[in-house]
């Protein structure tokens, strides 16, 4: 237990910093944003999706803005709308998710008053006919009118800025609590110093009214709606609880206290409001969770001119509460919800309104803080204790298990107990406690990586140490014959080139170069074997075998060249002089492993298929070319394209191998290339057969369309002295060298 008390500290301080957060001592923002999300995904995948056939949103939607005119309409049609609301279409309520706090003046009725006083006063007859269209020109009376005694509920909205508090627009309706009611209370209700209300004889016609302010999170989405608002006279109820309550025959509204302390002294104890029947469960600012049944249009939409019209089903409007609003962009009544980034606010008092008449608003009293605080201390020490104990695998199942269990209980409890308890901390802690200890362990505690970085690091790249450190016991420094592939670069006319450098513009010259040609092999899984002055050596299958270790020392070779042409002008730039790499690649069976004396060994590679690659570096300068690999190279690799040279015998060998340049991956080797290839292989053919005629013919055709490839000019060449000194009849073609 002694060795894992380090990892088991640092855990517990990970459980409390977690506590700190549940008892809101501070806040952890990932925590809470994850929170939001968390909340956001179990309301999406529980969400029943249905439509509720009490409720009817009348839309004031676009085709209602084209057909009757911009927003807003005179008040005398609003009254006609009311009229056939509850005359023909006998709707059972009517909800207005709409602000009447300006007066219609649209008749003209005004103009027509002052005419009266100044130009028009005096002319016969014109005051008695002012007098007798009055009342049809009282647009707001005549609306007035037909909301009289009809069960209507206007909206109206409050304002939270401290400025705002002479910013009383229109007349409040009564409030539904009187102030003080809440006094020797600890209650956080939403406090309001402004306003936005209807006109005054609309809401002393109306039957009652409701504010339709939500309650946005700090990301902008609506998750809650306040059900008591406090301002200057009492508490303020919602649209959402006015239009319910006068579905139900206005029944008070009674704030409902648990009779246990709670999980503190302070704690206020208000978690519902009785309405009714019904039970309205709350949390600590009052506001209640909406009940979210589905995305935008879960409920019944009747475009609004088409009630103006008489033109709608009497069967979709017939005993519903009525939701009046508008979907219209234009109109600047869309919020941001858990269920649509868009989505029309009128929708948001129908969820709640159809919650609280089936009961399904999610409860989030204040005490969850403490069930939260209990949760995560017995999790949080569990997991501390435990996780420090097991080796990985368990550890990993043991975090699944415990995730698994938060998960499970917080989901039963959502669904089942309708009760929202936190769940981004509980799932954030125990992964965080998994995390510490895996990379603890990692860290502190595993040496393989170590080990084998000790042993190979400086040979290979990282990402094979990687992989070579899963699995330490497979990998040695013990002499053993593989199938590899080798690679030497060289640079041409380095000795040259150095002697007019002085030594530290020479470090330097070495290290631009150098570098990026090691990335490059190190890009394509090489090990280096050793740097001899301007000259690389690198192989391929040793120490983490490779089965295409051809493949990737010709791609590497290729990518080298690349690189240095990429360097040309930093070079140039610098005064120093340009530098032009061969390269010889060669694959076959060799010996590898750690090879020297007492006194140094290094871990390399030797045999004849490694000499026969340092040859074929050195014919590059024979051939005009930038690359040369052998027969074996270029027989394991069919995707890639290649111009075979010659046949050649390099000093030192017995046996002729042929020679091949690599153009590039068969994919991006141009058609011409192809055509111009086919060519050149028809020309070596003739050559090797004595067709001197016929192959310079070929020869001095393809040096005609492809003047700098010095391959032409060589063979050219060589046919002249051939021609003065013929081979002999069995001669195969075969070049021999005597020098390096």
């Amino acid at each position: 237990m002694k060795k894992h008390l380090v990892r088991i500290a640092l855990g517990l301080l990970v459980v409390l910093a977690f506590l700190g957060h549940a008892a809101r001592y501070y806040d952890i923002p990932l925590v809470s944003r994850l929170e939001a999300i968390l909340y956001d995904t179990r309301l999406q995948l529980t969400m029943p999706r249905t439509s509720d056939p009490r409720i009817v949103i009348v839309d004031i939607d676009e085709r209602s803005l084209r057909d009757e005119g911009r927003w807003p309409w005179r008040r005398d049609r609003l009254g006609l709308f009311l009229d056939r609301l509850f005359d023909e279409y006998k709707v059972s309520v009517v909800g207005f998710d709409v602000v009447f706090a300006e007066r219609d003046e649209s008749s003209g009725l005004q103009v027509m008053q002052e005419l009266a006083k100044k130009e028009l006063a005096g002319v016969p007859g014109f005051e008695a006919a002012l007098e007798s269209l009055q009342p049809k020109l009282e647009f707001d009376r005549i609306f007035a009118d037909r909301m009289r005694g009809r069960p209507v509920v206007l909206g109206y909205y409050f304002t939270q800025n401290p400025e705002d508090s002479a910013n009383r627009v229109g007349v409040l309706p009564p409030p539904v609590l009187p102030k003080g009611v809440f006094a020797g209370r600890n209650i956080q209700v939403t406090d309001w110093t402004g306003y936005g209300a209807n006109l005054p004889e609309l809401q002393a016609a109306a039957a009652s009214a409701g504010h339709i302010n939500p309650l946005p999170d700090t990301d902008g989405v609506t998750r809650r709606v306040p059900m008591l608002a406090e301002a200057a006279d009492g508490y303020y109820e919602p649209l959402s609880l006015a239009i319910v309550r006068l579905f139900l025959d206005s029944p008070e509204v009674r704030p409902g206290f648990t009779t246990a302390r709670g999980w503190s002294r302070d704690y206020p104890g208000l978690e519902w409001l009785d309405v009714g029947p019904h039970r309205i469960p709350v949390d600590k600012d009052v506001a209640a969770l909406v009940p979210y049944r589905g995305g935008e249009r879960t409920f019944k939409y009747v475009s609004a001119t088409d009630v103006l019209e008489g033109r709608a089903p009497a069967s979709d409007l017939e005993g519903r509460i009525v939701l009046v609003g508008t979907s219209a962009p234009g109109l600047l009544d869309l919020r941001s919800t858990p269920v649509g980034g868009v989505y029309p606010g009128v929708e948001i008092h129908a969820n709640l309104i159809s919650g609280m008449l089936d009961g399904t608003i999610k409860q989030m009293p204040p005490y969850v803080l403490g069930a939260e605080f209990l949760l995560l201390a017995l999790a949080g020490l569990a997991m501390a204790l435990v996780l420090p104990l097991l080796n990985p695998i368990r550890s990993g199942v043991a975090t699944v298990v415990g995730l698994g269990a938060v998960v499970g209980i917080n989901l039963a409890v959502w669904q089942h107990g309708n009760l929202v308890l936190p769940l981004a901390s509980g799932v954030l802690m125990i992964l965080l406690l998994f995390a510490l200890n895996m990379s603890y362990g990692f860290f502190v505690e595993s040496r393989a990586k170590r080990q084998i970085t000790g042993r190979f690091g400086q040979y290979v790249p990282p990402e094979l140490v990687d992989e070579m450190s899963q699995n330490p016991d497979k990998f040695s420094m013990e002499g053993e014959s593989r199938e590899m592939s080798v690679l030497f670069s060289d640079v041409r006319g380095f000795t040259t080139i150095s002697e007019g450098l002085d030594p530290r513009q020479l470090s330097q010259l070495m290290n631009e170069f150098l570098t990026p040609l090691t990335r490059v092999i190190y890009r394509h899984r090489g090990t280096i074997d050793k740097y001899m002055g301007d000259c690389i050596m690198a192989f391929w299958g040793a120490p983490l075998a490779d089965p295409h270790h051809a493949r990737n020392a010709v791609l590497a070779g290729l990518e080298m060249q690349a690189a240095m042409d990429a360097l040309q002008a930093q070079f140039r730039a610098r005064g120093w002089p340009e530098l032009h790499v061969g390269v010889g690649v060669n694959s076959g069976r060799m010996s590898v492993g750690n090879m020297g004396s007492d006194v140094r060994v290094a871990y390399t590679v030797m045999g004849g298929a490694v000499n026969l690659a340092s040859r074929l570096e050195g014919l590059t300068k024979q051939y005009g070319v930038s690359m040369i690999v052998g027969e074996a190279t270029r027989a394991a690799c069919p995707d890639i394209v290649f111009r075979e040279l010659d046949r050649v015998l390099p000093k030192g060998t017995t046996e002729p191998v042929a020679i091949f340049a690599p153009i590039g991956p068969s994919a991006s080797v141009d058609k011409s290339v192809h055509d111009e290839l086919a060519l050149w292989s028809k020309a070596l053919k003739q050559y090797r057969a004595q067709e001197w005629d016929l192959a310079e013919l070929q020869l001095l055709s393809l040096q005609r369309m492809h003047p700098s490839t010095a391959l032409y000019a060589t063979f050219l060449q060589r046919i002249g002295d051939w021609r003065k000194n013929p081979p002999g009849a069995g001669w195969d073609g075969t070049t021999a060298f005597e020098t390096k």
